[in-house]
């Protein structure tokens, strides 16, 4: 894989940028940011980062890999960006938030191309242009099954270990991207809510309850639509956030304490839309999201 394009220079697109860089990854992103990153410079862990980017109508060639990294509300404009280097073997990765972009890029761009994944264990906080991190973490990717690795997955390996990124693809990619986001929709809501960093979570019981019952509902909707995610599942993430600076935050959080739109329809919003797709109580995360709805509607 050689022409390798990321949009999304969020905290976590930073750090893939990071990485792959030096392999030759360009930045896609529209005139006005472009020049803004330009002139403020993008900067990890105090070190200014050497970046290419491509602007809309730049001609490039068509994409080995595409890294999709941008959030929710921003996913139209990345679609129409990215268009022009989709080709017939491109390989498209959404490491968003939520499990609903694979279904719109794959809309967009044909289902074949995607590949399902997700980032766990990192710990990055981005401050305007300015990414800090302690933990790269896992990208967990992979066809929606994998008993055996497909060329594609294969490839995208050898180049995340070419650029030292950690992976790990698991039989039921599926399983586990609704697992991920069981796991945003429990700690990223109630850390905005509650203006909790990790630290709160390693130490009190009521809030770790409080996760529980919001993950409950995820679990019910999951088992509605043939996902194999099971209660037990739930306690899989406490040891996961044990790992995580007491101090750092959830990227929902750092949104709400920097003024930003957050991405609770992604979370809660879609707990509440499956809930009554398929007639399953979501209490919880109806509360959760319309108070964070009310802190959105404040920005």
């Amino acid at each position: 894989m050689r022409n390798i394009y990321l949009c999304g220079l969020g905290a976590l697109g930073t750090i893939y940028v990071r990485h792959l860089a030096p392999l030759g990854l360009r930045v896609v992103a529209d005139a006005v940011r472009i020049a803004r990153y330009r002139a403020e410079g993008v900067r990890v862990n105090g070190e200014a980062l050497a970046l290419n980017y491509l602007a809309p109508g730049e001609t490039a060639p068509p994409a080995d890999l595409i890294i999709v990294a941008v959030k929710g509300q921003q996913l139209p404009e990345a679609v129409e960006l990215l268009r022009p280097y989709v080709g017939p073997e491109t390989v498209i990765l959404s490491v968003m938030n939520g499990i609903s972009s694979e279904e719109i890029l794959g809309a967009a761009f044909g289902p074949e191309k995607l590949l399902y994944a997700f980032a766990v264990q990192v710990d990055a906080v981005r401050t305007g242009h300015e990414v800090r991190f302690s933990l790269p973490g896992t990208t967990v990717f992979g066809e929606a099954r994998n008993a055996a690795i497909s060329p594609r997955v294969a490839a995208v390996q050898a180049l995340f270990a070419k650029a030292g990124l950690k992976t790990r693809v698991p039989e039921d990619m599926l399983r586990e991207l609704w697992w991920k986001f069981m796991l945003n929709v429990g700690i990223n809501q109630l850390s905005a809510v509650l203006r909790a960093p990790y630290g709160i979570f390693h130490g009190s019981d009521e809030l770790r309850e409080l996760v529980r019952l919001a993950c409950r509902e995820v679990v019910a909707v999951a088992q509605r639509k043939g996902i194999d995610l099971r209660e037990d599942d739930i306690e899989k993430i406490f040891p996961i956030i044990g790992t995580l600076g007491p101090e750092q935050k959830t990227s929902m959080l750092q949104d709400v304490e920097a003024g930003r739109p957050t991405e609770v329809e992604l979370f809660g919003g879609t707990v509440m839309a499956l809930g009554r797709e398929l007639d399953v109580a979501t209490p919880v995360n109806e509360v959760l999201t319309r108070m964070i709805r009310v802190i959105d509607e404040r920005l």
